[in-house]
């Protein structure tokens, strides 16, 4: 017997869609209320640009959620990569949060092809095979 989808499930998927729409663009609000020197020093605190933070922002809080299922769908551990590489990590977070590959990403992780394409289209591609080589 199968769950089916109930009208009050939509309705609260819908309303938590908008609740995070709104809670992005109050952040968006947030951010263009700073002032420039309050906002470069975040950017600088974080290693970028003010216009690589604020590109970042704009992208959203799910920007970069390809990333963990890329590296399980390549047998990289993403637990042990933060520990040991904590930065490498936050550099392929804010690659693929603003990679414009995202359809092809979500196609080949849902058909189980990403290992096999994921060079292809990647801007992470070529720090994922370092980490490969590294690897015992």
């Amino acid at each position: 017997m199968t769950v089916q989808e109930t009208p009050n499930s939509s309705v609260s998927r819908m309303v938590d869609i908008f609740a995070e729409w709104l809670k992005h663009r109050r952040e968006l609000r947030e951010m263009r209320e700073m002032d420039a020197a309050n906002f470069g020093q975040i950017a600088s605190d974080l290693r970028m640009s003010s216009a690589d933070l604020e590109a970042l922002v704009r992208q959203g809080p799910h920007a970069a959620d390809e990333l963990p299922k890329m590296l399980a769908a390549l047998g990289i551990d993403q637990d042990a990569l933060a520990r040991t590489e904590p930065l490498v990590l936050r550099d392929m977070e804010r690659v693929c949060s603003m990679c414009i590959h995202k359809r092809q990403c979500d196609r080949d992780l849902a058909a189980g092809s990403a290992a096999a394409h994921y060079e292809e289209y990647c801007g992470n591609a070529p720090t994922i095979d370092g980490l490969s080589q590294r690897q015992p």
